[in-house]
């Protein structure tokens, strides 16, 4: 502290030495600085006055200042609000859009703007709340976009479900012009054609997926064309669809990745459907229309799949629609097969052909097999044939009814040509006749020839556009002709010739128009040759069976003659009435008889027409019946007695039946020829009148037996009847008194012969 001490005073004295030194200039510094104080009063003065002034002056400065750092604080707010704005205003237009597209049904592009904004826009500002909501709908979203575009797609499969129909028809008739203007085009080739070009099928419709267009959004099925101004051209089948809905669809499920969902839900419902089209409606074989809209429907829906089949990848493949078309091919044939049978009218069944074959063409377009149509058709042609043969047995019914069976007469020229134009029929002698003049046969011959050259025509028709060949269009034509020339006209021929009231003119005529038939069948040969331009040398064709079918009819109707002869001779011979017991002899034939030669020579002279054969046929036939009825007349049980009166006038009988022979009622038989048809009776009754029994008995056995034709049999039954004859007689009052010697003759006769004829059996 001593130190301390010492070192203060120490610098103490420095200090005042110091001072000391300097007082003076201390003291004038002090002056100075006194000097100084009043000047830094005045300018405290002078400042404090300066900002008071200022500060006041300042004040509004200040408060603009601030004015100013707010508005700056605010402009810097704004800035980073609009910042924050630019980077939510896409995800909100985006949104914004995203709605009007569902809204509009735009779909697919309302798909993809659900993409853009989940991963580019929405990522940027995902802390935002209304963010976390948008991110939260958009599952949602996409579920109500994928149940729309499902709704459209309904839609869709229901309108092409109802208008299938009126897609096929449109189909059907593109065909039908195209097939049209091909025949055209084969039978007038013609250079540069100014016809417009066929649409193609599969450009015309496509639909551009992301069109903003609300009618190709909201149209789902057919289009409306009833307003074109193009009516020259049937607007393609697939022009009338918009596949937009189906497009649509298998986009949105294969961004959505069940684009298997989708191809299995589309096969189903089509599956579906195409079973409800394949099943016919019940009545379908009454109308030609039930058969073109069943066609309509599956033609329509087999172009929307060809459609599908070919505008999508993989939507449908090509083993699906062959699956498809054999099941459809198989209902549709089975179907076919059972409505067709219930139709009998030719015409109808000429139609269904005519449709079918359109519809097979139709099909083929678009590369669908139909060769199993086309052997269907081939079916439908034997059934064609039945309902055609059913046809023309009524018109044969019809012209066989009305015909009056007289010789066709002919009174100008004009009348003769018109016959010989229908009917070729060519005779030298009856053109140099005179008119009036008379055709041998009546009209039922030129009617039959026409009517089976139609039936001709009508077979023709159906193998139209059947693909066959001229071989096979003509052995169809020829086995169905057959047919009817030997069922149908041999049956309605027969059933002619059969009735019940047919008489002997009748059969005549008939017997004289089938031969004229006959001769006309080589025309037809060649009518059939030249619509089918097969020769009928060519091998394996069939020939036609005419001539057996006329020569058929008439020997049925030469036998009907025969019968019907026959029965007028029985009815003739029921007229007669003999005295058996009688001893008066006659002097002329019986008067049933004469009736009776008198009528056969009337008939055997209509005969003059006839070939010459069936005319001595028919009386050969007639005399041989008449003297079987004669014989038998005389040899029935019934006549248990004669007498040689009786005998005598049966005699007579015969002899008129003889004389009615030897007059040559029918040309070209040999001499004698006519009356061997009697020889029996007349062998018989000589051999009682003469009662020449010795020779019988003698010669009987040898060639040259003069009784050769005489029956032990026959002569014991006849003989046996004479024996018991009344003594009343007067033809044996001359042998009264030697009555015994009589009837023992008798006996021993009548012994004899049935020694001959047990020696005969044994």
């Amino acid at each position: 502290m001593e130190k301390l001490e010492t070192r203060i005073r120490n610098h103490d004295r420095e200090i005042e030495k110091m001072c000391n030194f300097h007082y003076q200039g201390f003291v004038d510094s002090i002056t100075e600085l006194l000097k100084v104080r009043g000047e830094a009063q005045k300018l405290k003065n002078q400042v404090t006055d300066t900002n008071r002034k200022l500060q006041h002056e300042g004040k509004e400065l200040v408060i603009a200042m601030e004015e100013l750092k707010q508005c700056r604080l605010q402009q810097r707010n704004i800035s980073a609000t609009v910042d924050k704005l630019m980077l939510c205003l896409p995800v909100l237009e985006m949104y914004s859009k995203l709605r009007d597209q569902m809204k509009t049904k735009r779909h697919y592009p309302a798909l993809k703007t659900l993409e853009h904004l989940e991963h580019t826009y929405l990522p940027q500002v995902s802390h935002y709340r209304f963010c976390k909501v948008m991110v939260d709908n958009i599952p949602k979203l996409r579920e109500e976009i994928k149940d729309v575009s499902m709704s459209d797609l309904k839609d869709f499969l229901e309108s092409i479900r109802k208008h299938s129909d009126k897609i096929g028809e449109t189909a059907m008739k593109q065909a039908q012009q195209q097939r049209n203007l091909d025949n055209i085009i084969l039978q007038q080739p013609r250079i540069g054609s100014k016809r417009k070009p066929k649409k193609d099928a599969y450009t015309i419709f496509d639909t551009e997926i992301g069109s903003t267009s609300p009618k190709s959004e909201q149209d789902s099925g057919i289009l409306d064309v009833e307003d074109e101004e193009d009516d020259e051209e049937v607007p393609g089948a697939q022009d009338l669809v918009d596949f937009s809905p189906v497009y649509r669809c298998l986009h949105i499920y294969s961004v959505l990745g069940a684009r298997e969902t989708f191809e299995n839900y589309y096969r189903k419902q089509r599956r579906k459907q195409a079973r409800l089209v394949l099943q016919p409606p019940s009545n379908m074989h009454e109308t030609l229309d039930g058969y073109r809209k069943y066609f309509n429907q599956i033609v329509g829906f087999f172009v929307v799949e060809d459609h599908i089949l070919h505008t999508t990848q993989g939507l449908v493949n090509r083993a699906y629609i062959d699956e498809l078309w054999e099941m459809a091919l198989s209902k549709t044939i089975a179907a076919l097969r059972t409505h067709s049978s219930y139709c009998s009218d030719p015409n109808l069944v000429l139609d269904l052909k005519n449709l079918i074959v359109l519809f097979a063409d139709t099909l083929q377009v678009y590369g669908f097999p139909v060769n199993q149509l086309f052997d269907m058709l081939l079916e439908i042609r034997d059934q064609y044939s039945e309902t055609l043969l059913k046809k023309w047995s009524g018109i044969f019914r019809n012209i066989l009814d009305s015909d009056n069976y007289s010789p066709i007469p002919v009174t100008s020229e004009e009348i003769y040509k018109k016959v010989v134009g229908q009917f070729p029929f060519q005779d030298t002698e009856l053109e140099k006749q005179p008119f009036p003049k008379k055709f041998p046969f009546s009209e039922f011959v030129p009617k039959v020839y026409n009517q089976i050259k139609e039936f001709i025509y009508a077979c023709l028709k159906f193998s139209e556009d059947l693909h066959l060949s001229s071989t096979e269009v003509d052995d169809m034509i020829r086995k169905s002709t057959n047919l009817l020339l030997t069922r149908t006209l041999s049956s309605s021929l027969q059933n002619v010739i059969k009735r019940k009231n047919i008489g002997l003119t009748e059969l005549v005529q008939i017997i004289i128009n089938t031969t004229h038939l006959e001769k006309s069948c080589k025309y037809l040969e060649e009518f059939i040759t030249n619509i089918t331009n097969v020769l009928p040398e060519t091998v394996h064709t069939t020939k036609l069976y005419g001539t057996t079918t006329f020569k058929d009819a008439r020997h049925a109707a030469e036998e009907e003659i025969y019968t019907n002869l026959n029965q007028k001779i029985d009815q003739f011979l029921q007229l007669a009435d003999y005295d058996w017991m009688t001893g008066d002899l006659g002097n002329k034939a019986s008067d049933y008889l004469v009736d009776l030669i008198a009528f056969l020579r009337s008939t055997f002279a209509v005969f003059t027409h006839l070939p010459g054969k069936v005319a001595q046929t028919a009386c050969m036939s007639a005399c041989k019946h008449l003297a079987t009825s004669l014989m038998q007349l005389l040899l029935e049980a019934e006549v248990r007695q004669l007498t040689l009166g009786a005998l005598q006038q049966f005699n007579l009988d015969v002899r008129e039946c003889e004389q009615f022979a030897r007059s040559g009622p029918v040309p070209g038989f040999q001499e004698d020829t006519l009356q061997l048809a009697f020889i029996d009776l007349r062998q018989l009754l000589d051999l009682f009148l003469q009662w020449d029994w010795s020779t019988y008995l003698a010669d009987y056995g040898q060639p040259t037996c003069k009784y050769l034709r005489v029956n032990p049999v026959t002569a014991l039954t006849l003989l046996e009847k004479m024996k018991d004859t009344s003594r009343k007689n007067n033809m044996f009052a001359q042998f009264r008194k030697n009555e015994r010697d009589k009837q023992k003759l008798i006996d021993t006769v009548a012994k004899q012969l049935r020694g001959l004829i047990s020696s005969h059996h044994s």
